[in-house]
């Protein structure tokens, strides 16, 4: 999974077609939880591209999109947010492919 390295680079995948950030944390360990799984979901969605958002090297742009709970994720296609799952809460890999199925195609 790509890693976020700037803002800049935010706002340019935002702007393509069905990007979905993760925000993650290393000391996190609901989302370490996701590491295994995350790769098969990745290869069974590859209409997605996945990446990864490092919430304490982006604690603003987190309070920005109202992302106060980790492991989350958000979709965008070309400039749009088409939904989010997000939540303090563990997800399984049953809920993340749910939250995809779900996105507007």
């Amino acid at each position: 999974m790509e890693e976020l390295k700037t803002i800049e680079q935010f706002n340019e995948l935002k702007q393509e077609e069905r990007v979905v950030f993760m925000f993650t944390a290393g000391w996190c360990p609901d989302c370490h939880f996701v590491d295994p799984f995350m790769p098969m979901i990745e290869a069974d969605y590859p209409e997605y591209t996945f990446v990864s958002v490092d919430r304490d090297k982006f604690i603003d742009l987190c309070g920005e999109m109202d992302v106060y709970g980790i492991p989350s994720f958000v979709a965008f296609s070309e400039g749009e947010e088409t939904g989010r799952f997000v939540s303090k809460d563990r997800k399984t890999k049953e809920e993340i492919e749910s939250f995809l199925n779900g996105l507007a195609s």
